[in-house]
């Protein structure tokens, strides 16, 4: 199946973005890397770095919310839904030579403190998130404010496991927040 120039532009900036940051990433690199001229970028993006940026945030967003949705909804106890969570993004980090990371991550910390249309898009990629693991934890039968409060908690522990797992260059990281999250996860049911 042909991928489409914009939908180039959009892969190649993710993946630039989430392995260099926003900051690092050039609308240069970007062309390069889809193997599209500058013309084109701006032709999808008239808003420039930040509008392709957006657009890569995006598509993280939707990709790491298959991945979350995937592991929630692989297993029927919500302990070890989370747990296994946890072990697939540490299989997939490892997989990568731990340089695929999250690419919100890594643009929400380069953007702090700014009300740009990026800062925007990993906040409500982050809320869109805890939204799935506390939709997961409300089937569960979890209380409604439980639900959120856990399901925040969750998603801000994988998020740094997952830091930590890159810069250590180990699984562990993850694995061991996986535990811990399915023992929380356990003491509410």
């Amino acid at each position: 199946m042909q991928t489409s120039t914009r939908d180039r532009i959009v892969l190649a900036a993710a993946r630039l973005v989430q392995r260099q940051g926003y900051v690092g990433t050039g609308i240069k690199q970007i062309a390069k890397e889809a193997d599209a001229t500058l013309g084109s970028v701006y032709h999808f993006f008239p808003g420039g770095k930040e509008a392709v940026a957006v657009a890569a945030i995006k598509h993280g967003d939707e990709e790491f919310a298959a991945i979350l949705r995937e592991a929630l909804d692989g297993e029927e106890d919500p302990a070890a839904a989370v747990e296994g969570c946890a072990r697939s993004l540490a299989t997939a980090l490892r997989a990568s030579g731990w340089t695929d990371g999250c690419p919100v991550t890594a643009a929400a910390l380069e953007t702090l403190g700014t009300d740009s249309e990026l800062q925007r898009a990993c906040a409500d990629a982050l809320r869109g998130w805890q939204d799935l693991v506390a939709d997961r934890l409300l089937r569960a039968g979890l209380a409604r404010p439980d639900a959120r409060e856990l399901a925040g908690t969750i998603i801000s522990a994988l998020e740094g496991a997952e830091v930590t797992a890159q810069v250590t260059r180990s699984e562990e990281p993850l694995l061991q927040a996986g535990r811990q999250l399915a023992r929380l996860v356990a003491t509410y049911r």
